[in-house]
């Protein structure tokens, strides 16, 4: 339980990122928006029309779900990365340190605010999306839960590349060369049964495809991976990237010159 030293402490990193993402909104809010909507409308418009349908939807309602979740997971990943890394940078974190603050406090409060940045992020990408198609809402409470603990799972690996971090082309490295390939291959641009066999076995080591697939369940009611099984990996990885992020913490990890 937060004694009233610590509440406070949360709130005031939890103000002081959701303050930071909204002050600079046409960097954090904007470019999302106008980058999923060429999305929509090359791939869902102009190449929809000659794929056809994909499990009995229209490609472009087939691929939002997945540019949804996409969207989501990369800025919840890029706030707290380089918010974190920045207060690395210019030594402030050594003020939270000193501070009788809990190690568990200040992840907290940096995910959490990454998690409402990619929910605000969300959000937008979806009224955008009901302007080239209409979707259904198969399951109200799997596509909320695989939308929060998706970003808060993406907001955690920010916080691990903020810790890992040495300067500022170290928090762009991940987002570059593992984040983005994973999400094109995580099935957000086509169903894994459109694979040969064993190429939809090695999908499967993909942790984004699990999001993706159960968020698609959650909006359209079709999905290529037991939802069940969907969930249980986005928990799994959620709590272990925590457990992680925290034993670093109080390792001093990446915290200490």
């Amino acid at each position: 339980m937060m004694n009233a030293i610590t509440r406070t402490a949360f709130k005031t990193i939890v103000r002081k990122e959701i303050t930071r993402f909204l002050r600079i909104w046409p960097q954090t809010l904007l470019p999302p928006a106008i980058t999923m909507g060429l999305y929509f409308i090359i791939f869902g418009n102009l190449i929809g029309k000659q794929i056809g349908t994909v499990h009995g939807f229209t490609y472009m309602q087939y691929i939002v779900p997945g540019l949804v979740m996409m969207s989501m997971i990369t800025n919840a990943y890029a706030n707290v990365s380089t918010s974190f890394f920045g207060t690395k940078f210019q030594r402030n974190i050594d003020e939270m340190l000193i501070a009788p603050i809990p190690n568990y406090v200040i992840l907290l409060g940096y995910i959490i605010g990454g998690t409402l940045r990619g929910l605000a992020v969300g959000i937008i990408v979806s009224i955008i999306a009901l302007l080239f198609t209409h979707l259904y809402l198969h399951n109200i409470l799997v596509t909320l839960f695989v939308a929060f603990f998706s970003v808060l799972l993406f907001s955690l690996a920010g916080f691990t590349n903020g810790l890992f971090a040495r300067k500022f082309d170290d928090v762009s490295i991940i987002p570059t060369f593992v984040i983005t390939p994973l999400t094109y291959l995580g099935g957000v641009f086509y169903s894994i049964q459109m694979l040969p066999g064993f190429w939809q076995d090695a999908s499967k080591l993909n942790p984004i495809l699990y999001m993706v697939d159960a968020f698609r369940y959650g909006i359209l009611g079709v999905s290529d991976i037991p939802v069940a099984i969907g969930l249980g990996m986005i928990i799994l990885f959620t709590v272990a990237l925590f457990l992680v992020n925290l034993h670093l913490m109080n390792r001093g990890y990446g915290l200490k010159s």
